[in-house]
């Protein structure tokens, strides 16, 4: 009797799969029928808005910057599948605060161009599955499944698995449109980090129902919000792979040598400047090491790691300075907490740091994932010293600053250097002509170099100039129109 009910029992599970499996490919293709996904080959849109940049909150509580979208045009072939998108930028905080290449003088163009091969990140396939009939086409191919949600109102949700091993989940509207799709990518700032885009405004174009508002959401802030102004299914596009891109793979650690891609500058006796990526520093302490800037990624930090263990052999990472909490400057916190060093930063990150340090990072394990490390923090507000008794380190807090909150600058009195991140990115060309109006960030730094009336002869920006220049105190001061005092 047991055997009998156990048989039924599986049967009745696999009626059940198959039933569900049918669900959803029924599910699907009435979606694409009625949004005319079945139909919809290609399609070129056009729309404005604005647009904000991931990670680059003037403050930890704060959304991320957000810019005007005076224009913006994409095309998308679901056959390739290919994507364009160009856009034009111009600046919308006013003041300028916060990241994202901040102030945007004038009209700023940006394209992207993604043509899905074998070796194409899931993260950038996205930008097409993730569209309405996107979705529908890459449910269609991947086994979804469909169950029924309810709260106020019917909802189909549409699910597969994405290569990322995470949920891919469309929500379909009894008016079989789809009105929302999200998942979750791995980002070494945010962890498994939650991406959404929600359609509203339906209108029919020739049969292919289009959403008239687009808002995407990334780690619990809008990253793009268009209002779409035009529609055109089916239109020939051409989308080519743009010129002239590339890029040298990273370095590989290797503490027994320096690594490829990881070359080292000595300023002082146990000073050393780290390039091949942002500009770090490496000190020799009398029992420990100090590296000033943790940025990028965690293999960049792992560079840094190993190039500072090359450089200053059998001792210890103690502490890591963080010049503030922008995704590109903080992304390699977590190896170097790993590594078992202490976080300095400023009081107002904390908190911030905390949180994001606990979310999870199931999508791709770090090494921090893998030693359960707690992190551990030095907290500063307007001024910090560090020193050995040999080395001094001073860490001042760059105040007013629109850039961010708790932007820090280290400035080594004996060698007369300043490491400052953001504030002065140097032109491509130590002889550019001076922006004007004169960029707030950069006049703020050389405001604030005067204030504290620090002798400083050598400027090391972390963002390094790419012609490998040293950029000296008098190549600022020319950029704010104070010639060389």
């Amino acid at each position: 009797m047991r055997k009998r009910f156990m048989a039924i029992a599986a049967l009745f599970t696999l009626l059940s799969a198959a039933a569900l499996g049918q669900d959803a490919k029924t599910v699907i293709a009435t979606a694409s029928k009625a949004m005319g996904a079945d139909v919809l080959n290609t399609v070129e849109y056009s729309a404005s808005g604005s647009d904000f940049t991931l990670g680059q909150a003037y403050s930890p509580d704060s959304a991320w910057p957000r810019f005007i979208v005076k224009s913006y045009t994409r095309a998308i072939d679901f056959r390739v599948p290919a994507s364009r998108a160009d856009r034009i930028r111009l600046q919308a905080e006013n003041p300028p605060r916060g990241g994202g290449q901040q102030p945007v003088r004038g009209e700023q163009p940006q394209s992207q161009t993604i043509i899905v091969n074998a070796n194409t990140p899931w993260a950038q396939q996205l930008e097409i599955w993730m569209t309405p009939h996107g979705f529908l086409r890459a449910a269609a191919a991947n086994n979804a499944t469909v169950r029924t949600q309810t709260g106020g109102r019917r909802v189909n949700v549409i699910s597969f698995t994405g290569p990322n091993k995470a949920q891919v989940n469309g929500y379909v509207s009894d008016q079989n449109l789809v009105e929302r799709v999200e998942t979750w990518i791995d980002n070494a700032y945010l962890g498994d980090m939650h991406v959404e885009a929600l359609f509203t405004e339906y209108r029919d174009f020739a049969g292919v129902k289009f959403p008239m508002r687009i808002v995407q959401r990334q780690g619990g802030h809008p990253i793009l919000d268009l209002t779409v102004s035009d529609v055109r299914p089916n239109a020939a596009v051409t989308i080519q792979a743009p010129q002239g891109r590339g890029g040298a793979p990273a370095g590989a650690a290797a503490p027994a040598a320096q690594p490829s891609g990881t070359p080292s500058e000595k300023l002082a006796e146990g000073v050393y400047l780290i390039l091949g990526g942002y500009a770090s520093l490496a000190f020799d302490f009398k029992d420990h090491i100090v590296v000033v800037e943790g940025p990028q990624s965690e293999q960049r930090a792992l560079d840094v790691i190993a190039e500072a263990k090359r450089l200053i052999p059998n001792k210890p990472i103690r502490y890591v300075v963080n010049t503030h909490h922008h995704i590109d400057h903080a992304s390699g916190l977590r190896a170097f907490v790993a590594e078992g060093a202490t976080i300095v930063t400023h009081q107002v990150n904390r908190a911030w740091y905390e949180k994001i340090f606990a979310l999870p990072h199931t999508l791709n394990p770090d090494r921090l994932s893998a030693s359960n490390r707690r992190p551990a923090f030095e907290t500063m507000t307007d001024k910090k010293v560090m020193t050995d008794g040999n080395h001094v380190i001073e860490l001042h807090h760059l105040r007013d600053s629109g850039h961010n909150a708790g932007l820090i600058m280290v400035y080594l009195p004996r060698q007369k250097i300043l490491l400052q991140a953001d504030a002065f990115n140097p032109p491509a060309q130590a002889d550019a002509p001076v922006p004007t109006p004169v960029s707030p960030y950069v006049a703020n730094l050389a405001t604030t170099l005067n204030r504290l009336k620090l002798d400083v002869e050598r400027i090391i920006p972390v963002h390094y100039p790419a012609d490998g220049r040293q950029v000296m105190r008098a190549e600022l001061m020319r950029m704010v129109g104070q010639g060389t005092n």
